[in-house]
């Protein structure tokens, strides 16, 4: 895993060094110095987690479903982030406006990740949630599995870690800092907006397949046809846009990622459509 984390020092900047001896008293006392939840885990994301009080302990499988769960926080709008540990494996997922966006395993970053969380779930696993602020959710968003060279700008958001701590990083101000290291010294960018994490083909293969249009699917498109009323009585304007990206060939997972819709609320449209004669499998 450290592998891919570039050495090179960034630089002095010791003004911008929040819990170290560099820091001014004063900021000191303004910047919250976080407690890792997880200060021995291996994977990055895990590492800069930090203590919350949980919102929901110990979910399991066998009475809840995850992806209901997972439909909640999106509706929500949830910061945080999950935990899922079965023996000693452990899956970690962040979540920002009710959306998986970043996600560390063992041996997995991204989505593999999130696919191990559901995989470990399903296996019994204990799963929780753990609250953020935006803020934080919004900075830890960027933490993948490589660390980049830290080039402070002025409106930079995200984490920079080195082997002395962590500081956090919104618009170019600092808002936390912790005790949590990297061997050397890199910097996890966030994005200016996360993207959502899509499961891997693997666990959503039907999510990563293209459709087409039958006759019927054509005819629920057209406005003039009773079919496009039975359509959207049934499935609403939400319904016909899908149903119209399906026709121009984006792939459900494609359509999820551009319109942030939740993966799990196509799949039963899917089922719908396929039943229904409006689209095949290519």
């Amino acid at each position: 895993m450290n592998g891919g984390l570039l050495p090179q020092p960034a630089g002095d900047g010791a003004e911008h060094r929040a819990g170290t001896p560099e820091l001014g008293d004063d900021l000191a006392e303004l910047v919250p110095d976080l407690t890792p939840m997880f200060p021995n885990a291996a994977p990055f994301l895990a590492r800069f987690l930090p203590v919350a009080l949980p919102t929901h302990l110990g979910l399991n499988s066998l009475f809840c479903d995850l992806h209901a769960f997972l439909k909640t926080l999106h509706e929500q709008s949830w910061y945080g982030y999950l935990h899922a540990s079965h023996g000693d494996q452990s899956a970690y997922v962040l979540v920002y406006e009710g959306r998986t966006v970043t996600a560390a395993a063992a041996s997995a970053t991204g989505e593999q990740a999130l696919g191990e969380l559901l995989g470990l779930y399903e296996q019994g696993a204990s799963l929780s949630a753990y609250p953020l602020p935006a803020t934080l959710a919004h900075v830890l968003s960027g933490v993948g599995s490589r660390a980049w060279k830290f080039n402070l700008t002025e409106d930079f958001t995200g984490l920079h870690a080195r082997p002395t701590g962590a500081i956090f990083y919104a618009r170019g101000e600092i808002v936390a800092t912790m005790p949590a290291t990297l061997p050397y010294e890199g910097a996890f960018p966030a994005p200016l907006r996360p993207q959502t994490l899509i499961l891997p083909r693997s666990l959503a293969g039907w999510a990563h397949h293209h459709y087409t249009l039958t006759l019927r699917g054509k005819d629920a498109l057209n406005a003039i046809t009773g079919v496009h009323q039975t359509f959207r009585a049934q499935h609403g304007a939400a319904g016909l846009a899908f149903l119209r990206a399906l026709g121009e060939q984006l792939s459900p997972a494609e359509y999820a990622m551009r319109s942030d819709v939740a993966l799990h609320d196509l799949e039963p449209l899917v089922q719908d459509f396929v039943r229904s004669g409006c689209v095949r499998e290519h």
